[in-house]
């Protein structure tokens, strides 16, 4: 009997290992997923600038949605959510997050300086979610945070007092419509990244385009055309295919499987990464206020991954059961019986 049970216990542990196996492999991806998206979002600051020109904001960004839109809303079918969640996730983290950052660019922000601002979406969010969702960052995650904060402050100290203040608080604004989004979007539970940034895209081409009409005249619209040249239509593309498409249905799908205080502090990396491109880009030399912010940044990044924070791919979202009481390797905790017979077969 004894024979037995000790056979058993190989089996199961053998079961574990190669769990442990997958799940360290499910958050590698999910750590490049986030690098490259944090990437593609850098440089998209550049990309804005460069393209809109004449081309009013609140117009731009309309063009930008119906593009992330068509055709893609008859290909993906709408995601298995209530469709005031994917109202709630258009209005705050497309239309309203990209409104007031285009809004806050047209006003005299810089690209660099932008990327920057709004990465106090970061606090925002951990504060919302734990207040909203329970999830409470741990000891790693609120250090890492808190040198993300002191990175911003550092580069608003060294470059932002030559900013106007209704461009730095448009920009503010942007980071917190962006925060309420990633909280409904966690909340959700939505497992398509794609269809859920693509569906949830409906809320913004109409309303603005009409409010565009409101407020820069139905001449603008006019002039706008007339102006609208490669570089608009390039910067189109990048911003709708790769920053929105491919950059939010990336996000959207790690916040679904993942902690929110897992995910975000990734995004960190964007304003070194759009301070270097304004910089190649556009000569937007950066100050040393800047740099030694955004090393700051980066460390606050190391520190709020570290091994003791919650790890991308092991998330608390329900997954297949496998088994009696473990789950989906891919999707969330090990436990249960398994780890039970392990445990009590290393101790004989």
């Amino acid at each position: 009997m004894k024979r037995r049970y000790t056979k058993c216990g190989t089996i199961v542990r053998w079961n574990f290992m190669v769990v442990e196996c997958r799940l360290v492999l499910v958050t590698r991806r999910d750590s490049l997923l986030a690098a490259l998206v944090a990437t593609v979002w850098g440089v998209n600051f550049v990309v804005i600038d460069w393209g809109m020109g004449d081309v009013p904001p609140l117009l731009f960004v309309a063009i930008r949605f119906t593009v992330v839109l068509l055709p893609a809303v008859f290909l993906l079918p709408r995601p298995d959510v209530p469709w005031r969640v994917l109202l709630a996730v258009g209005a705050f983290m497309s239309l309203g997050q990209f409104s007031f950052l285009y809004l806050s660019m047209a006003a005299g922000m810089p690209p660099g300086l932008a990327g920057l601002v709004l990465q106090a979406q970061v606090v925002l969010t951990i504060v919302l979610a734990a207040a909203a969702l329970r999830e409470r960052p741990t000891a790693a995650q609120t250090v890492g945070v808190a040198l993300g904060a002191a990175g911003l402050v550092v580069v608003g100290l060294g470059r932002g007092g030559h900013v106007p203040a209704t461009a730095l608080l448009l920009c503010l604004l942007a980071a917190l419509t962006w925060a309420i989004g990633n909280v409904v979007s966690r909340a959700s539970g939505a497992t398509g990244g794609l269809a859920l940034t693509v569906w949830s895209a409906l809320v913004v081409p109409v309303p603005l385009a009409l409010l565009s009409l409101a407020v820069d005249g139905p001449a603008a619209f006019g002039d706008a055309a007339a102006a609208f040249g490669w570089e608009a239509l390039l910067s189109t593309l990048y911003t709708a295919v790769l920053a929105s498409l491919v950059g939010y249905g990336i996000f959207n799908g790690l916040l679904s499987r993942n902690p929110s205080a897992a995910v975000v502090p990734w995004i960190l990396l964007v304003p070194p990464v759009a301070m270097g491109s304004a910089w190649l880009l556009l000569g937007e030399r950066p100050a040393a206020g800047e740099v030694a912010g955004g090393a700051v940044l980066v460390l606050g990044v190391l520190v709020a991954l570290r091994p003791s924070a919650p790890r991308l791919g092991v998330g608390r979202t329900a997954a297949p059961e496998v088994g009696d009481r473990g789950t989906d390797p891919a999707g969330g905790e090990v436990g249960g019986p398994r780890l039970d017979l392990v445990e009590r077969a290393e101790r004989r």
